[in-house]
């Protein structure tokens, strides 16, 4: 018998790229046992290099409600500006597009038997959150974020 398997997933060259990219700048320039225990509290870690959830309605930028900008709480990169932002009932930060779409990188993610697309900060590759595509607005969007993922700058 000739069994011929193939990829289920293929992966488009420039992805491919993308992700070649990503590795070699996964840490952004920090090393991994040195610098992110330093820098990130544990339940920052978690979030941002574990790819964990921080459970709802316990975010300390939840109720952020003050004009500036989200960032990156690993690597201070802006995200999210504060009129993007808005209440969506579900217990984390919720925004209905990012300040600069090339700060951001969105991946499939198959993970707990679900098929949803993972928000990641695009210079040191830390975890943010999910996007749906179930938002209020006009965009139709909705970055659901983990507040600890984030920073906030006040204008």
């Amino acid at each position: 018998m000739n069994y011929d398997f193939k990829p289920i997933f293929k992966i488009k060259p420039a992805l491919q790229t993308l992700v070649k990219s990503l590795k070699k700048r996964a840490h952004g320039g920090i090393k991994p046992k040195e610098g992110w225990t330093a820098r990130l509290t544990p339940e920052q870690h978690r979030i941002l290099r574990e790819k964990g959830t921080e459970l709802p309605f316990t975010g300390k930028l939840l109720h952020e409600k003050r004009k500036g900008t989200f960032v990156c709480a690993a690597c201070g990169t802006q995200l999210f500006s504060s009129g993007a932002k808005f209440d969506s009932g579900t217990g984390w930060p919720s925004f209905d597009a990012p300040a600069n779409t090339k700060n951001i990188l969105l991946c499939e993610d198959f993970s707990h038997g679900l098929r949803r697309t993972e928000v990641l900060c695009r210079k040191c590759g830390g975890h943010l959150g999910h996007l749906f595509d179930d938002g209020p607005t006009a965009s139709g969007k909705r970055y659901c974020i983990n507040s600890c993922a984030l920073g906030f700058k006040k204008r």
